[in-house]
């Protein structure tokens, strides 16, 4: 699978950070139902492998579904066991190591010059810029001047207004968690996280 391809043609993927794996499920069944086929769970879900390792049976290929928060090398075997299309960590971690080390595409998380090339270096399939609202979309603009090959994707803070920003800015996709999800990662209306799903949809064209 071509991820950097899929993330570009995609624009958003869908951060899922709930209270329960239920929930998570609940989402990510919302989610797809709404358009979006790029898919986050966190592993800060309680039951998020097995959340992911469910929502991948329940979905054809053509629905990504990636691990998020793999911090330890026992979760990146986790998750790597339950199909998950792909892993996201915060930062270089054991995590980060043992996905290049399984062939299980990485998006790993950095934010300094130094620590994309690393990130890259590893073997990261793409960089997750975090968090991106701290330096906003100019930010991309300027690591993309003497790193105009680095696949980056903006993730943290980015909402409905600003996420076409980090698109124009160079990002490849933009990562969003809780501005989509809002109360929906804790139970509360999915008709309106439908609604948000649609607001991001409109802002971003797809």
């Amino acid at each position: 699978m071509d991820l950097i391809g899929e993330l570009r043609s995609r624009k958003l993927l869908a951060i899922i950070r709930a209270d329960r794996a239920d929930t998570a499920l609940d989402c990510v069944e919302t989610l797809v139902e709404a358009g979006i086929t790029a898919l986050e769970i966190s592993l800060t879900t309680p039951g998020g492998v097995e959340a992911i390792a469910k929502a991948r049976s329940l979905y054809d290929p053509h629905i990504l579904i990636g691990a998020g928060t793999v911090v330890t090398a026992e979760q990146a075997d986790q998750v790597a066991d339950a199909r998950a299309d792909f892993s996201v960590t915060p930062a270089i971690t054991r995590g980060a190591h043992r996905s290049v080390e399984l062939g299980l595409p990485l998006l790993c998380g950095a934010l300094t010059p130094t620590e994309v090339v690393a990130a890259l270096d590893l073997g990261a399939t793409a960089v997750k810029i975090f968090p991106a609202k701290l330096h906003g979309p100019g930010y991309l603009s300027e690591l993309r001047a003497p790193l105009p090959d680095a696949p980056l994707i903006a993730v943290g803070g980015v909402d409905a207004q600003s996420a076409p920003k980090y698109l124009a800015a160079g990002a490849l996709a933009v990562g969003v968690g809780s501005p989509l999800l809002g109360d929906a990662a804790s139970g509360g209306p999915l008709a309106e996280l439908a609604i948000r799903a649609s607001t991001f949809r409109t802002e971003l064209d797809i």
